[in-house]
């Protein structure tokens, strides 16, 4: 067993909102328990969701590689997801985008040496009208991420880093 018993014990408690020959139902929120646990969701972490779950390996996979919510390499401890879909990249969504590459010193699809940042694009993130918007370890949305903002932020997140 890969995760903890706590993870195990949040699994089951998914698994009870669904008929009992419907298990397949859960692998979204159990893949979500793993990576929020581990950080990513490994091969490893797909065998042991499906095992526990009693579906196949490949349904597991199908939905972590399908959702670009989930990790399914390592990435950095802050993952920054940048909204450039038509109408945020209307409103300085790929600006906000760039100007974040150029803070960090990354693309996207990559993290900063020290492991801090990772950075993606992401598709609608349903806050078009407070473009540019950025999505943070994929739970708390940004909005309207002016230079100064981003800059704000990034400060933020490496102070909150090096204290943890």
């Amino acid at each position: 067993m890969l995760l903890s018993e706590q993870a195990y014990k949040k699994i089951d408690r998914e698994l009870t909102k669904f008929p009992d020959d419907q298990q397949q139902s859960a692998i979204m929120a159990a893949l979500a328990i793993a990576q929020t646990e581990k950080g990513w969701v490994s091969n490893e972490v797909i065998v042991d969701v499906a095992a526990y779950l009693g579906v196949p390996a490949i349904a597991v996979q199908e939905v972590a590689t399908f959702y670009n919510m989930f990790n399914t390499h390592p990435v950095g401890r802050f993952k920054i997801t940048v909204c450039t879909n038509l109408p945020c990249a209307l409103r300085d969504g790929v600006k906000a985008a760039e100007y974040v590459k150029e803070k960090l010193g990354i693309d996207f699809h990559e993290t900063t040496p020290d492991g801090m940042f990772s950075l993606f694009e992401g598709e609608c993130m349903g806050a078009c009208g407070d473009s540019p918007v950025m999505l943070m370890n994929n739970q708390h949305m940004c909005v309207r991420m002016s230079p100064e903002k981003i800059d704000a932020m990034i400060e933020e997140l490496k102070q909150h880093g090096e204290s943890a």
